[in-house]
């Protein structure tokens, strides 16, 4: 039965819930363009280096390598400043608890990368005092593979999270559950034909 048949008029909304609809409207694309465009361009890394990735992470802070050209370039040694824990390297079963207690300690969100065979799965120490994979005590956003990974492998994986806050917004460590896991692909290795005129 029409509206004219009924006799009834349809429902019109008044200037002002016109405007707080569109007030709404105007704060969630604020909330998702520029809080996610913000947070994506000002990672703070939390590193936790024990071993030879340590290394790698140093060389992807310094200038050939710059970590800064992401805005990651600002490394805390203080959790509750930190968003983001790179674990590079082994992690003995007595430092599970330190790695523990940081990463509860940072603020939400937060995302974990794991640079490195042996921070990933414990790569070549299998023995029962070497974590074997952090994942299965904390949460892991992004692997890294390499032993060690470049640098350029772990600005893939810093871009990664990037795209995953830029893309998939704000989520707290809760809501993505065990982490996203998601892996880095391996860098391609090109061969460079020396004999060519003007290259040396």
């Amino acid at each position: 039965m029409s509206d004219i048949q009924t006799g009834t008029t349809p429902y019109q909304a008044s200037k002002e819930e016109f405007l707080a609809t569109r007030l709404d409207h105007v704060t969630d694309l604020i909330q998702k363009m520029g809080i996610n465009w913000a947070r994506k361009n000002s990672l703070w890394p939390m590193p936790f280096a024990t071993a030879c990735c340590g290394i790698e992470l140093m060389a992807t802070g310094a200038s050939r390598y710059d970590i800064g050209r992401f805005g990651a370039e600002a490394m805390r040694f203080t959790p509750r400043q930190c968003d983001l824990l790179i674990c590079a390297g082994r992690v003995a079963i007595k430092n599970m608890r330190v790695l523990q207690r940081i990463y509860m300690q940072m603020a939400e969100p937060k995302w974990v990368i794991s640079m490195g065979a042996c921070a990933s799965t414990g790569g070549v120490f299998d023995t029962y005092a070497v974590v074997q994979g952090i994942d299965q005590f904390l949460p892991v956003d992004v692997y890294v593979p390499g032993c060690p990974p470049r640098p350029e492998t772990l600005l893939e994986g810093v871009m990664l999270i990037q795209r995953l806050v830029d893309q998939d917004g704000i989520k707290s460590s809760a809501q993505r559950g065990k982490g996203l896991r998601l892996v880095v692909p391996a860098p391609q290795q090109r061969l460079i034909d020396l004999n060519v005129p003007g290259r040396n």
